[in-house]
């Protein structure tokens, strides 16, 4: 079994009663909602890495003021057909998720381009229950209503 890990950061910006999400593709094409942030690249530092990434995604700056916490998540991918026709092994993926409070301080609001996000917008808290979304946005919003780790 081949094993992945994947260490990202991303950035929880909550606003007058608003937190900024991207969309993205999910499975099957269903559009759903996810925290700005991605992967951290070889040597970068996790803070660099969501404020990178926060603007890829949505056109502003933002200054990382908390870690809120770490989240953990271990996957095991079944096997499937890769582009020539042979069987890929199974994956055992495993994704350590670094989450920021954050707050915007410059730029202007944007859609990636070319990316892995195709919108970005400000969506009200209380309608976050009834978008369609990845379970780490709850994660987040939860990690920033309990206020940053000691």
């Amino acid at each position: 079994m081949r094993q992945k890990l994947r260490v990202a950061a991303y950035a929880v910006c909550v606003c007058d009663d608003q937190v900024l999400l991207a969309r993205s593709p999910g499975p099957g094409g269903v559009p759903e909602w996810v925290l700005p942030g991605g992967g951290m690249e070889h040597g970068e530092d996790p803070r660099d890495t969501v404020v990178r990434e926060v603007d890829e995604e949505t056109g502003y700056r933002v200054e990382p003021v908390a870690l809120l916490g770490v989240d953990s998540l271990r996957l095991t991918r079944p096997s499937r057909f890769g582009p020539r026709g042979l069987l890929r092994r199974t994956v055992d993926h495993h994704g350590v998720r670094l989450l920021y409070a954050a707050r915007v301080t410059g730029g202007e609001l944007r859609y990636e381009v070319g990316g892995s996000t195709d919108l970005a917008a400000w969506q009200d808290l209380a309608a976050v229950p009834g978008l369609n979304r990845v379970p780490l946005v709850d994660t987040g919003l939860g990690m920033w209503r309990r206020g940053p780790t000691a």
